[in-house]
């Protein structure tokens, strides 16, 4: 196991070194603590139709939520009762996770550099920001990372991927990811 006192993170290192720099050249920034840094990344992975038929659906969602993330993913419950979907009040749905600090850096690193090149027929990440600065992606297979072994896994799950940052503008996030290798298409 690493020391976390001595362990830091790749991507938390390039932030430091080489991207604060471009970013106060590129913005005109004239104080270090208006640069635009990763606040947190929620993961999500929603069960649907699959956790109706079998509760144990949600709780492979957050086993399996659990290791790509390396912290204790929380099930998901459902809030309301809707009869058409034969969906009841607190039924478990679903696996999330909110990673922040080294987690985090260790986690964008993983999906930038292992992650998104396995998936098939891979042409870049769309640029879906929410006028807020805010980056959100989706990926139909959770089985794209390490982590998951394909034999053991019962069913494929869809994974929302949304990375908050503390940029005020959408040209600023994009700048940060891109910045971090982040494979746009556009």
């Amino acid at each position: 196991m690493l020391d976390s006192a001595t362990y830091t993170p790749r991507l938390k290192t390039v932030y430091k070194d080489s991207i604060c720099a471009a970013m106060k050249e590129e913005f005109g920034y004239k104080n270090d603590m208006q640069l635009p840094k990763l606040e947190k990344i929620v993961l999500n992975i929603g069960c649907g139709r699959a956790a109706v038929k079998d509760s144990k659906k949600a709780k492979s969602a957050q086993g399996d939520l659990t290791l790509i993330a390396g912290q204790k993913a929380l099930t998901t419950i459902a809030k309301n009762s809707i009869a058409g979907f034969r969906v009841r009040e607190g039924m478990p749905m679903g696996a999330k996770v909110t990673l922040r600090g080294d987690r985090m850096y260790d986690f964008l690193d993983r999906l930038i550099t292992v992650a998104l090149p396995r998936v098939r027929d891979f042409r870049g990440v769309k640029p879906s920001f929410d006028g807020r600065g805010n980056f959100a992606m989706g990926l139909k297979e959770h089985i794209v990372f390490p982590e998951i072994d394909f034999d053991k896994i019962d069913e494929p799950w869809g994974l929302d991927i949304v990375i908050a940052t503390t940029a005020n503008t959408d040209a600023e996030a994009k700048s940060l990811l891109k910045a971090f290798n982040m494979p746009f298409n556009a």
